[in-house]
């Protein structure tokens, strides 16, 4: 069953999602604040948005829910068979890049070494309970679908597919720009095509656990 379109104030949306480019681009930029290293920092970022994205979306609780009390055997195994087959692509990619862009294995490099730099425990802990799922809670469960609401569904999932790959540009490391923009578009056409934030967390915290932990590029 899909939820139904959310209604609200579309410039309440629009702010949580320019309070979520600035933190975002601070992160990407600075890579830490203080005592907290990047993926604490990631990890907090994601819980402001959520809280923020929560609290003007007053249904969203709602249709979380709705969604999880819905196919949510078919929607997990959805997940899982797009997690995989995003990994697929990803693998073919690397092996693309480093053949075309002489930059690519020490951009490849730099993302590798944000992983190394904390505790392997404390990422799979921090990937899989917060930054995997918030991220598609908020960019795509959220923004995404706020925006759609607002305007046309094509248009939240082009929107939100810029803003995800835009904020990144930060990082100064177009390798990762890359990635995102990939995710993005593919995250975003998963949840246009089935509307459910359960089944885009379930892909997303996968493809981080093999991407980031698993199996490693």
């Amino acid at each position: 069953m899909k939820p139904a379109r959310p209604g609200g104030n579309p410039r309440l949306h629009g702010a949580v999602g320019l309070v979520a480019a600035v933190l975002f681009i601070a992160l990407f930029r600075l890579r830490r604040l203080g005592p907290l290293d990047f993926w604490a920092w990631l990890a907090l970022n994601i819980l402001i948005v959520n809280a923020l994205a929560f609290a003007v979306d007053r249904g969203y609780a709602r249709r979380l829910g709705d969604d999880l009390r819905s196919g949510l055997v078919r929607k997990i195994a959805l997940g899982i068979g797009s997690a995989a087959a995003l990994y697929g692509v990803f693998a073919v990619g690397r092996l693309a890049a480093l053949h075309l862009f002489p930059f690519a294995a020490r951009g490849i490099w730099d993302i590798y070494a944000l992983r190394s730099e904390v505790p392997l425990l404390r990422v799979v802990l921090l990937i899989g309970l917060v930054i995997g799922p918030g991220e598609e809670l908020f960019w795509r469960g959220f923004l995404q679908e706020r925006t759609g609401a607002t305007t046309r569904p094509a248009f939240g999932f082009a929107l939100t597919a810029l803003l995800y790959t835009a904020v990144h540009l930060a990082s100064g490391n177009v390798m990762l720009v890359l990635a995102a923009a990939v995710c993005g578009v593919f995250w975003g056409w998963l949840y246009m095509r089935f509307r459910s934030p359960v089944l885009n967390v379930v892909s997303h915290t996968l493809w981080d656990l093999l991407a980031f932990v698993i199996f490693p590029f």
